[in-house]
């Protein structure tokens, strides 16, 4: 954020790259003379003039806008925390973090076990993982404000707080490791010139090394001086580094300048350290020194470093290859999110991390490039691989060499132990992992995190133990690697999302770049140790886990959701719905709701039936848009998507505001879904006499999440929606209702009634020890005699039934029955049930037939033929169509209580029961009263029923 006054003295404000981090539809800006302070929040905007808390003031992502002054002058950057620079705050670091250990003490090591040849396709392989990750660091940090944090802070407001997190907590134990390995490196560079038989000390004096207590306790006050500064604070650390940077380049330059200059050869001695040389450490003087050549320039020395000759390594007695010298180059280089890391502290992160990282980048390339030309070229495989500070003794000053390895070392693990503090600090403050991190958001008032210093040192103190350079090096290259991936991934992701704000002011980089980095981090994470990625990547994929299913205190956008946004969108589009078939037809429900207080059995009971198909809860409010200030539905729909997660159902909303219920579900029919994803079933609740009762105080004890609490918002949601009614006023009135069902099949949906689901106790269906049924009844009570014919109702009825069956829980506990309903027991009657098993089997739905005889039912519609003159019953097949099956035909009262009688004497041991919905009379108030009392005559229970009514095929035999 920078910070400006004009000549009168009033403060102006804008962000890093001059606008504000987002702007709502109610965010605006102010051009008058009257100062508003504008909030980084997108849900509500104060206006709070500029008198207010200081406190509030500075620390308000805020942009004000006046009338221009004829003077501006800027505020000191110092005064919010951020005074570095380019230089200081970003090249500098991430040039020393690139030179660290591997400048002066592990470049002729790379050329003499891996050749010159071998050693450009490394050095090439390195930095063209880094470029491509910096390109992507580069576009990610000028597409927005940069936050404290870092690389953790990019790939969390990119890729979202589970990936975030998991990858924030990986890179974190990176930066832990790899400031240790940069301090063992220190320390080998001391004890290789200043310990006992080094290069300034005899074989009988200097700092002791004999065992690793020793190298511990010298690794331990180093890396003591390294917090000490890190207490500083950040601005300490870049004045350190561009001093220090400025040594390292000068050493360096002593190196190449002494390759021309000693242009001869010499005896170089191996140190005495060195075992594997001199394996008799108890029996050494100066009379038995190995030496290796110095030849200075040569074409002969040139041509026998070119290839390869992988030996073992006498600090690890490992054998080396190219996966393990590789780890040893890339882990010495990874220090190109030094800058990145140092977001909170610079003026300008988005100008200065591409300019600082990138040409500190090209720097020191060309720096390893030069420099291991000329150590091919002048110097024999023999000494480059057993002696790691051989150029000491080149150099025209010795001590210039033995500078520039504590200086480049030194500082490296500087910025690591101080970027990884950040990183804490970063996580601690976005409450991630709950309270444990709480600790590491303790600053100081100038903004150092003290603890955050104090947890990284001591986790770093732990890896010390480990003590071999050589031995850190390859898990430290392989959480660097790893992190680079989630880099790329995340400037991947927001590429291909297409998002119309993500637009970086930074325009080289690719989608090609980006996975180009991602496939060369990933390849070479596994050839360097299989065993530490797989590790590595199981440990995020738990974390993230872990962070998924816990209540994540944070309104971050994810970039999951602009990837599922994306590519929903390209799908729908080729989803076409003249290429569906029934092969693979599924239900696609929309539930109409009045009140969900007393739906939530019902809600939950579509949820299982919907068979991965589109599941919608629609609702219609009742009003004109010209009586409210703004659209209510807009202010609902919150508190219902609330509802329907707290019940945990896979549904999708859609409220509207119509002057009447039937031509607001009329709207909802016809626009719910999108595309090939459009209705084809409409459920709606019984219309009877029962008063409803609050179903959603039966949710009311809610589970605690996994890993996590309930979230707070969600406590109090159901206060939002009516209790249900207590008197026998109704929302529809019977016409009302039986004109919903008409529009639902002039819409060409089907249509299933549910009743009683007030009374469905699943809980107790799934804790059931024995099998209970769902069963289906094909038949058309009202048409009887059309009992041996099945149409596109009954296989919707058992389809459903089936879809149910198939369900977690659902499955396991029940089993499907299909009641077979004759006129009479006799000899067709086992044919009808042959016929009928093997239509099941066809449609490979496995059932029990039970056989039911309704022919003592029949007497009661021949009794009073008024009733049921329409029915005759059809001579033969053919005559089928002159006799609408799927239609109502009123019956007598006796014939009613019969077919109840008949369907609760087989309710033993069912859950659910599927009955055949006839359409509804054409017209008349008086038949649509008959109408429903009819079908609740034959449903008067206490037990769940369903009436369906399908119009479309649904189900197929063919393969």
């Amino acid at each position: 954020m920078r910070m400006y006054y004009n000549s009168t003295g009033v403060h102006m404000m804008h962000s890093n790259n001059g606008a504000p981090p987002h702007m709502s539809s109610n965010d605006y800006l102010n051009l008058d003379d009257t100062p508003i302070l504008m909030h980084d929040d997108s849900e509500s905007m104060e206006r709070i003039p500029l008198t207010s808390s200081p406190s509030l003031f500075q620390k308000a992502k805020c942009f004000l806008l006046r009338t221009p002054a004829p003077s501006i002058t800027p505020v000191h950057d110092s005064d919010f925390g951020r005074s570095l620079g380019i230089f200081a705050g970003v090249f500098a670091p991430v040039a020393l973090g690139q030179f660290a250990s591997h400048l002066f003490l592990r470049t002729g090591f790379v050329v003499g076990q891996a050749g010159l040849l071998e050693t450009y396709s490394q050095l090439i392989l390195a930095y063209f993982i880094l470029i491509m990750t910096v390109l992507s660091i580069c576009a990610i940090s000028t597409n927005g404000a940069m936050e404290g944090g870092g690389a953790y802070y990019m790939i969390s407001r990119a890729l979202g707080p589970e990936f975030g997190g998991s990858i924030g907590f990986l890179f974190y134990v990176a930066q832990v490791l790899s400031c240790a390995l940069y301090v063992v490196g220190f320390v080998e560079g001391v004890l290789e010139n200043f310990g006992v038989g080094g290069s300034f000390t005899g074989n009988d004096h200097g700092l002791p090394n004999d065992t690793d207590w020793w190298k511990y306790l010298y690794s331990t006050v180093s890396l003591f001086i390294c917090l000490i500064i890190c207490l500083i604070g950040g601005a300490m650390f870049a004045r350190t580094s561009a001093a220090i940077l400025l040594i390292v380049v000068v050493c360096t330059l002593s190196v190449m300048i002494s390759i021309f200059a000693k242009n001869y050869r010499l005896q170089i001695d191996i140190p005495f350290n060195n075992q594997y040389i001199y394996p008799n450490q108890s029996n050494l003087n100066q009379n038995n020194t190995i030496t290796g050549n110095y030849t200075g320039l040569s074409a002969t020395t040139f041509r026998e470093n070119l290839f390869n000759n992988y030996t073992v390594d006498y600090s690890t007695d490992r054998q080396m290859n190219y996966a393990t010298v590789f780890a040893i180059l890339f882990s010495s280089v990874t220090g190109i999110l030094n800058g990145a890391n140092m977001s909170g502290e610079l003026r300008d992160p988005s100008k200065a991390i591409p300019r600082g990282t990138l040409s500190a980048v090209c720097f020191t390339f060309c720096t390893y490039f030069i420099l291991t030309t000329l150590i091919a070229g002048s110097c024999s495989r023999f000494l480059l691989i057993n002696d790691y500070v051989f150029l000491q003794q080149v150099n025209l000053w010795k001590p210039f060499v033995v500078i520039g390895i504590f200086a480049s070392t030194l500082s490296a693990s500087l910025g690591n132990l101080i970027g990884g503090s950040r990183i804490l600090q970063a996580l601690g403050n976005d409450q991630l992992f709950w309270s444990l991190l709480k600790p590491a958001t303790i600053t100081t008032k100038s903004g150092n995190p003290l603890i955050s210093v104090f947890i990284t040192w001591f986790l770093s103190q732990i890896v010390l133990l480990v003590g071999k350079l050589n031995a850190i090096a390859p898990i430290v290259s392989v959480f660097f690697l790893l992190s680079y991936a989630s880099v790329n991934l995340a400037c991947l992701a927001l590429e291909l999302a297409s998002a119309p704000n993500f637009r970086p002011t930074f325009n080289y980089f690719s989608w090609h770049t980006c996975t180009l980095g991602i496939i060369g981090c990933m390849i070479m994470c596994f050839m360097i140790s299989p065993i530490y990625t797989s590790i590595s990547l199981v440990l995020m994929l738990i974390l993230a886990i872990i962070l998924h299913f816990r209540t994540l205190p944070t309104t971050w956008a994810s970039i999951s959701q602009a990837l599922i946004f994306h590519q929903v969108r390209k799908y729908l589009l080729i989803l076409d719905p003249r290429k569906s078939h029934i092969k693979f037809w599924r239900p696609q429900l929309l539930l109409m709701v009045s009140n969900p207080r007393q739906s939530c059995e019902l809600m939950d009971f579509c949820n299982d039936i919907k068979k991965s198909g589109l599941y919608v809860i629609g609702h219609v409010k009742v009003g004109k848009l010209d009586d409210y200030p703004t659209d209510p539905v807009m202010e609902e729909t919150p508190k219902w998507l609330q509802l329907i997660n707290h019940m945990k159902i896979k549904a999708f909303v859609e409220l509207t505001l119509s002057s009447s219920v039937s031509e607001g579900f009329q709207q909802l029919v016809r626009l719910s879904g999108l595309g090939g994803m459009k209705v084809n079933t409409v459920c709606f609740g019984f219309y009877d006499d029962t008063m409803p009762t609050d179903s959603l105080l039966k949710t009311k004890i809610r589970k605690r999440k996994l890993f996590g609490s309930i979230d707070s918002s969600q406590q109090d949601f159901e206060s939002y929606f009516k209790l249900p009614r207590s008197n026998g006023e109704r929302h529809l009135t019977v016409n009302e209702y039986i004109g919903l069902i008409q529009d639902a099949f002039k819409l060409q949906k089907s249509v299933f009634l549910c009743r009683n689901f007030q009374l469905l106790n699943k809980e107790n269906i799934l804790k059931s020890n024995e099998k209970l049924f769902i069963d289906v009844w094909p038949v058309n009570f009202f048409r009887p005699d059309t009992a041996s014919y099945f149409d596109n109702s009954c296989l919707f009825m058992l389809q459903l039934a089936c879809i149910l069956t198939m369900q977690s829980g659902w499955k396991k506990h029940t089993q499907l029955r299909v009641f077979l309903c004759v006129n009479s027991l006799s000899e067709n009657t086992g044919i009808k049930e042959k016929k009928l098993s093997t239509f099941l089997r066809q449609l490979r739905i496995q059932a029990k037939i039970v056989i039911v005889s309704f022919e003592h039912l029949l007497s009661h519609l021949t009794a009073d033929g008024d009733h049921y003159s329409a029915a005759a019953a059809p001579q033969s097949e053919g005559e089928l169509d002159d006799v609408k099956m799927h239609e109502f035909a009123q019956v007598p009262q006796a014939y009613l209580e019969g077919v109840n009688s008949l369907l609760q004497a087989n309710l033993n041991q069912s859950a659910v029961t599927f009955m055949y919905l006839p359409r509804p009379p054409s017209s008349g108030q008086n038949t649509y009263t008959a109408y429903l009392e009819q079908l609740s005559a034959i449903s008067s229970w206490s037990h769940p029923t369903v009436f369906v009514h399908g119009l479309h095929p649904v189900t197929s035999t063919a393969l």
